[in-house]
């Protein structure tokens, strides 16, 4: 009689065979957890690092005036000491609320260099809140464009797009804006609106004022809701466009433009 395999042998094979695949499933999903693990916490290490990093220069650089008047600045802020640190340190930009962004604001040769870079020069997603680098580093440009990242944790810019809500602006209608001649520039926000990253919304720099004057419709229409601004906007208007990504779209941008509205200098100056 001819040999038979048995059919229990049979079933034996195919579920060692079954195991093994389980197994190499297993550790590929150990693999890819750890992976994933990894990169979290390099993730949560850079936002540690400069969340650290700037409250460390919030600390060193901003002193609250004692006992500041309606003509002078509520804040001082040591840009000798920044200087120190970055000597491209330009400015420093504050908000009522969202009192997250308090940041030293920084202008490099292009504007790619501090996308991925903090002030103190080494790799990070935060980056650094920084000027256009075709602009006027003094503020006195028609348009200012100032860019940050929108990170999850809601540092840089990533609290701006609170002002996609009527009600908010109401309650915060301005920013503040430190130069390092001592004097703190308030502006009030006259529009605010999600635009296409190539939008005509970065131009900042006009041939004329009927240029300019057709960017001041461009600003008006991109507007998600009325701010009873528009009377404002005038051909000597200094404007400043805050811009930073959208959750929603990679190639979309979500932009705060304030109006120079008052200057205040120390006292003596």
């Amino acid at each position: 009689m001819k040999n038979r395999k048995r059919p229990h042998r049979g079933r034996r094979r195919k579920k060692r065979i079954g195991n093994f695949i389980s197994t190499i499933i297993l550790f590929i999903a150990i693999g890819v957890l750890i992976v994933c693990i990894y990169n979290l916490y390099q993730i949560q290490s850079e936002y540690w690092e400069g969340d650290r990093d700037y409250k460390q220069l919030r600390e060193l650089a901003i002193q609250e005036t004692e006992a500041p008047t309606e003509e002078e600045p509520r804040f001082v802020i040591d840009f000798d000491a920044l200087g120190d640190v970055n000597t491209d340190i330009k400015a420093w930009i504050r908000f009522d609320e969202p009192s997250i962004i308090d940041y030293p604001v920084v202008q490099g040769p292009n504007n790619t260099v501090y996308l991925h870079r903090t002030l103190s020069g080494y790799e990070n997603t935060m980056g650094a809140i920084f000027i256009n680098a075709g602009n006027n580093p003094d503020f006195t440009d028609r348009h200012t464009i100032i860019y940050g990242h929108n990170m999850n944790n809601g540092s840089m810019f990533g609290e701006l797009d609170a002002y996609g809500e009527r009600n908010f602006w109401e309650q915060y209608p301005y920013f503040y804006i430190y130069t390092p001649d001592g004097a703190e520039i308030r502006y009030k926000i006259v529009a605010t609106g999600v635009v296409n990253e190539i939008s005509d919304i970065y131009q900042y720099a006009f041939a004329s004022d009927e240029d300019f004057g057709q960017f001041l419709e461009l600003v008006k229409s991109t507007a998600l809701y009325d701010t009873g601004m528009a009377g404002a906007l005038n051909t000597e208007s200094q404007l400043v466009t805050l811009s930073t990504c959208t959750a929603a779209s990679g190639v979309n941008r979500f932009v705060v433009t304030g109006i120079k509205d008052e200057v205040r200098m120390p006292r003596g100056q």
